[in-house]
């Protein structure tokens, strides 16, 4: 009975000491999370700004190398035929406003969903138009630096 008493108190024991060591550890990772998620709020905002401005070289900088794209006229394309695209004034975005609706960071990944209106200029097949579009972007950190490295958007149809 002493060696079962004995064997319960230490499994209790442990049991305390792992609970109490992942709640001294939650303040310091949520800290982190919270940091990183701001982080990638505002390079979401610098991403649009650099849109709206036509600044390839500021969207070159926020993009990874391997960079890609499901865009809205359903194409896949890579970091430098988007940067060509905005170099050319064949991708022109007068109008952009984006919200976020969902971002999560999962380690040195997040995630961001929500919504655009567009209005598109330039020498885009819809140049004039104003649309609503649905988005998903992924981040990751990569040499210590958040860079977005794939989004897709698609054109939310009228009802």
């Amino acid at each position: 009975m002493k060696r079962f008493l004995a064997c319960a108190a230490l499994a209790a024991l442990c049991v305390w000491a792992a609970a109490l060591a992942s709640v001294a550890a939650a303040p310091e990772s949520s800290t982190v999370t919270t940091r990183a998620a701001d982080d990638v709020r505002r390079l979401d905002a610098e991403e649009v700004a650099a849109f709206i401005r036509g600044d390839a070289d500021a969207l070159a900088r926020l993009w990874s190398d391997d960079f890609v794209v499901t865009n809205p006229l359903n194409k896949f394309v890579t970091k430098q035929q988007v940067l060509g695209m905005v170099s050319s004034g064949v991708l022109v975005l007068p109008k952009l406003e984006r919200q976020i609706e969902y971002l999560r960071v999962y380690g040195d990944t997040a995630i961001l969903a929500g919504s655009e209106v567009v209005l598109w200029g330039g020498k885009m097949p819809n140049a004039g138009m104003i649309e609503h579009l649905r988005i998903t972007t992924v981040w990751m950190r990569q040499s210590g630096q958040w860079r977005e490295v794939a989004r897709h958007a698609n054109v939310v149809p009228n009802p």
